[in-house]
C-alpha cells in the first residue's frame, strides 16, 4: 500500500557553498571515471551545486588531449545520465593531461595543468586527487604526489580520495595505510564508499535519532533480528581479473555490508560530525563476535552457475570471460554475526551479498519481535505476524513498513498493511545526483563525516580475514552451488531456518 507523504519545504537544498577548487582524476580514462565520476559532476552542475570556480583534470596513460577527453566524457554522460544537453557549460571544466601515474617525471605537466587552471579561473591552492585507479598504483601515485611537491599547499588545502579495496587483508591495509601517511594527513584521506552517500543510509541515522518514536525500540527488548542485504543481479563482467584476485568478501562484506551494519546498530552520537560518527561505528566493529568457523553456524559462500536472469540466459562464473573453468572464487556470502553489547545482545544480524541474484537490491530490514499477547487470534497455519522496518537503498531509495491492520469486512481479520515512502516522489526530486555526487561535494568541504576511518578499515579486516583464510584454505566440496536468477546456495536458507526464520524474499 503506498502512502501519501506531505513535505513541507519539497526540493533539493543547495547546502552550504564549496570552496573553488581544483580535482584531478587518477585513471581518468577508466570505467570508474566514466560511469561515475565524471557523471556525478555533471550532475552536480546541473543542480548548481559545483563551486563557480571549478576545474577538473583527467590525468591518464591515454594519448588524448582536452579536446578529446571531453568528446569521450560526453559519450560517458550520455550513456550514464542519458542526456547531456548542458554539456557545453560543463565541458569548459574539464582538461586532461597524458602521463604516467607511476613515473615520476610525468608530474610536472600535471603541475603545470594544475597551476593553468587555478591561475585562469582564480582558485586558490585547493585541490584534491581522486585515484580512480587499480590498488595497486595508489603507493606510487602517493609517493610521486609528496616528490613533486603535489602534496602541499601554501595558500588552501590538498586531499587524497582513496578508492576501495583498502588492501586485501589486515596486514597489506596497515602497510597501505603507513605508506599514505608519510604524504597525507589523516584529515587529508577520504577513504570513500559510494554506498554511504546513498540518501537513505544518512536517513537511517535521522529516521531513528530525529523520531522519538523510534530510538526506544531500537534495541534487543523489541527487535528479534536483523537482516542485510545486498543483491545484485550481474555478473562480473570484464572484471574477471580484480574478482579472481578478490572475491565476495573483500569486495562487498569487508566495506558496503559491515559499513550497513555499523550505521543501523550504532549507538546515539554525541552530534553529527566526523569525530563522533565515525567513533560510534568504530565501537561497533569492536563489539562483532567474529563468527564460528567450525559449527553448523559458518559463514556461507556460494559460487553463481547458470541460469536465467530476466527471462535471459546468463553464464556461470567460470564460463565467464577471463575467469579459470575451476576458479573457487565466491561470488556469494552469507553470515550471521551477533554483537556483544547492552543494545544488541542475542539479536542476530544476518549479513548476504551476492551476484546473479533474481533482482538488484539494497536493504536494511529491521525484523521486530511480535506482540506478547496475540489478543486478536491467529488464523490457523498462518506465521505469527511481525512488524518489519526496511530501508531500501537500491534500485529504489526509501522505507518501506510492513505494520497490521484490520481487513475491511464484519470480522475484525488482520492483514499485513505496507507503507511505503520513496524519497524522489515525496521531496519531489526528479533526477537526484547520485551517491558519489554527494560524497565529492563532502570533500570539497573538508567534511570526513561519511569516509571510514583508518582504526575503522582495520577492524574491519580483523573480522573478515579469518573467513577469507579459512575459505581459502579448504576449496569448497561443490561449485558452482547456486544457478544464476536464484536467490543463493540451500545452506544460506539452512542459515536461518534452524533457528526458525527465513530471509525476506528478493
Amino acid at each position: 500500500m503506498a502512502m501519501a507523504f506531505e513535505v513541507r519545504e519539497p526540493g533539493l537544498r543547495r547546502g552550504r557553498p564549496c570552496e573553488p577548487c581544483v580535482m584531478v582524476i587518477f585513471g581518468a580514462a577508466g570505467d570508474l571515471a566514466r560511469g561515475d565520476l565524471v557523471p556525478s559532476l555533471y550532475e552536480l552542475h546541473r543542480k548548481g551545486l559545483l563551486p563557480e570556480r571549478f576545474a577538473a583534470i583527467g590525468f591518464s596513460r591515454s594519448r588524448w588531449d582536452s579536446a578529446r577527453y571531453r568528446d569521450e566524457m560526453c559519450r560517458a554522460v550520455r550513456e550514464s545520465c542519458g542526456s547531456s544537453r548542458e554539456w557545453d557549460g560543463f565541458a569548459s571544466r574539464l582538461s586532461f593531461v597524458s602521463g604516467d601515474a607511476s613515473a615520476p617525471g610525468d608530474y610536472a605537466a600535471l603541475a603545470r595543468a594544475i597551476e593553468t587552471v587555478r591561475s585562469e579561473l582564480g582558485i586558490p591552492g585547493n585541490v584534491f586527487f581522486h585515484l580512480a585507479v587499480p590498488p595497486n598504483l595508489f603507493p606510487a601515485i602517493v609517493e610521486n604526489l609528496g616528490a613533486s611537491g603535489l602534496a602541499r599547499a601554501d595558500d588552501g588545502w590538498r586531499r587524497l580520495v582513496v578508492e576501495k579495496p583498502f588492501g586485501r587483508d589486515r596486514e597489506s591495509a596497515r602497510d597501505l595505510d603507513r605508506r599514505l601517511r608519510e604524504v597525507f594527513g589523516e584529515d587529508q584521506i577520504y577513504r570513500i564508499d559510494h554506498f554511504l552517500g546513498k540518501e537513505t543510509v544518512q536517513n537511517m541515522l535521522v529516521f531513528r535519532f530525529a523520531n522519538p518514536s523510534f530510538e526506544p525500540v531500537w534495541n534487543r527488548n523489541f527487535i528479534d533480528h536483523v537482516q542485510i542485504t545486498v543483491a545484485e543481479d550481474i555478473g562480473i563482467g570484464t572484471r574477471a581479473n580484480f574478482y579472481e584476485q578478490t572475491g565476495i568478501v573483500r569486495d562487498m562484506v569487508q566495506n558496503h555490508v559491515l559499513h550497513l551494519l555499523c550505521l543501523a546498530a550504532l549507538e546515539p552520537p554525541v552530534r553529527f560530525d566526523a569525530d563522533s560518527l565515525r567513533n560510534e561505528t568504530a565501537k561497533v566493529l569492536d563489539a562483532i563476535v567474529p563468527p564460528p568457523l567450525e559449527d553448523g553456524a559458518t559463514p556461507v559462500r556460494g559460487q553463481y552457475g547458470e541460469g536465467v536472469v530476466d527471462g535471459g540466459k546468463v553464464a556461470g562464473y567460470r564460463a565467464e570471460d577471463g575467469v579459470p573453468p575451476g576458479s573457487t572464487t565466491p561470488t556469494y556470502a552469507a553470515m550471521r554475526l551477533t554483537i556483544d553489547n547492552w543494545r544488541w545482545a542475542d539479536v542476530p544480524f544476518y549479513l548476504r551479498t551476492g551476484k546473479r541474484m533474481p533482482r538488484k537490491l539494497t536493504e536494511v530490514a529491521i525484523q521486530f519481535k511480535p506482540t506478547p499477547h496475540a489478543m486478536f487470534g491467529q488464523p490457523q497455519g498462518r506465521p505469527r505476524y511481525r512488524s518489519v522496518l526496511a530501508f531500501e537503498l537500491q534500485p529504489d531509495e526509501g522505507i518501506v513498513q510492513d505494520v497490521a491492520a484490520k481487513q475491511p469486512g464484519p470480522d475484525l481479520e488482520v492483514q499485513p498493511v505496507r507503507m511505503v515512502f520513496r524519497y524522489a516522489e515525496a521531496f519531489g526530486v526528479e533526477e537526484p545526483p547520485r551517491a558519489y555526487a554527494w560524497l565529492l561535494l563532502d570533500v570539497m568541504q573538508g567534511d570526513q563525516t561519511l569516509f571510514a576511518r583508518a582504526d575503522w578499515i582495520d577492524k574491519a579486516w580483523q573480522i573478515v580475514d579469518p573467513i577469507v583464510q579459512r575459505w581459502e584454505s579448504e576449496p569448497p566440496a561443490r561449485f558452482p552451488n547456486y544457478a544464476a536468477g536464484t536467490a543463493g546456495p540451500a545452506e544460506a536458507t539452512e542459515l536461518l531456518a534452524r533457528e526458525g526464520r527465513r530471509w525476506r524474499e528478493l
